[in-house]
């Protein structure tokens, strides 16, 4: 969802509703993104405001490259390329992949986010030899192969692939290798 708000455009990242107690009224909690900075803001509304709901159009395009400012996408179908800048993508930008199809939205024929899934899957290129202990609570740090380093528990060796939380960049699990059984 897109707001328009005193003439800015704004992505919806997350709301919610507090119910007010006696005669204060209600408000909603809101999580927002200025798609033209990338800044994120987190502004509480009155739930009587009126604001302009956008449409917005979505086309799922393929990540090609990015610089030290811009991602590249590309429409698989017209091959028509467009450039991002990477503060509209957020933090979810260090986990772009060559060759990853993603929603793009689009408002006015213009780029304002990227839907990125809310797991994705890395893997360990770097990182201290695994502990076998009883503590469970012990973290190391790990370097994943697009250069991300994020916390992981001691048991974790290098090449092993693990789910890592977008927004936050913090590891959820390790990713179990499909057993082959013998026929």
């Amino acid at each position: 969802m897109a707001l328009r708000i005193e003439g800015q455009i704004f992505k919806v990242l997350e709301a919610e509703f507090k119910a007010g107690g006696g005669q204060a009224g209600g408000v909603v909690k809101t999580k927002l993104r200025n798609v033209a900075t990338g800044r994120l803001s987190e502004p509480h509304l009155r739930p009587d405001l009126r604001m302009e709901d956008l449409e917005l159009e979505r086309q799922t395009m393929e990540f090609l490259y990015s610089d030290a400012e811009n991602a590249y996408f590309m429409n698989p179908q017209s091959f028509e390329q467009l450039e991002i800048p990477l503060a509209t993508l957020g933090p979810a930008a260090r986990f772009l992949k060559p060759e990853m199809k993603l929603p793009v939205e689009f408002f006015e024929g213009r780029p304002i986010s990227v839907v990125f899934p809310s797991v994705v899957e890395a893997r360990i290129a770097d990182t201290a030899p695994p502990v076998h202990s009883q503590q469970d609570s012990t973290w190391k740090e790990a370097t994943l192969e697009n250069g991300v380093s994020i916390m992981v528990p001691l048991f974790m060796a290098k090449n092993e692939v693990v789910r890592v939380d977008v927004e936050t960049g913090r590891y959820l699990e390790r990713v179990r290798a499909e057993r082959k059984r013998g026929a």
